[in-house]
């Protein structure tokens, strides 16, 4: 088995889930969501979904919920659409990374106005031997 055939698999789900949570999935507890990568385990057997949302975290709990809901429906259709000799099982994992680059930025502009709103004093006697 090629070492990258399950990246390849990995893009194709994670293209075809796109689709579907866009067009076929109705459920109103899956608010906007964005699905960053899918990870597929070497044997192909398990595909990791990550995905980020937007909302509070009660929002973020309901579209959990409804994601497991939707997971058999999600498969059957992946099945359909993709040649695999077996479907991989979809589990769904809130992706953390994106909240933590937000959070880092956000801190960062944080200082940064800080640091124009109150610049520092310059000192003379920086530079001066101690006697």
């Amino acid at each position: 088995m090629s070492a990258n055939r399950p990246e390849r698999v990995g893009e194709a789900i994670r293209d075809e889930l796109s689709q579907l949570l866009a067009r076929d999935v109705h459920d109103p507890g899956i608010g906007f969501i964005t699905l960053t990568r899918v990870a597929v385990t070497t044997d192909l057997q398990l595909a990791r979904v990550y995905y980020t949302s937007l909302g509070d975290e009660k929002a973020r709990t309901a579209t959990a919920k409804a994601l497991t809901r939707a997971t058999p429906f999600l498969r059957r259709q992946i099945g359909a659409r993709i040649r695999l000799r077996r479907v991989p099982e979809l589990t769904f994992f809130y992706d953390e990374s994106i909240a933590h680059t937000d959070r880092i930025e956000q801190i960062l502009q944080d200082l940064k106005a800080e640091a124009a709103a109150h610049p520092a004093p310059e000192s003379n006697d920086r530079h001066k031997p101690e006697d």
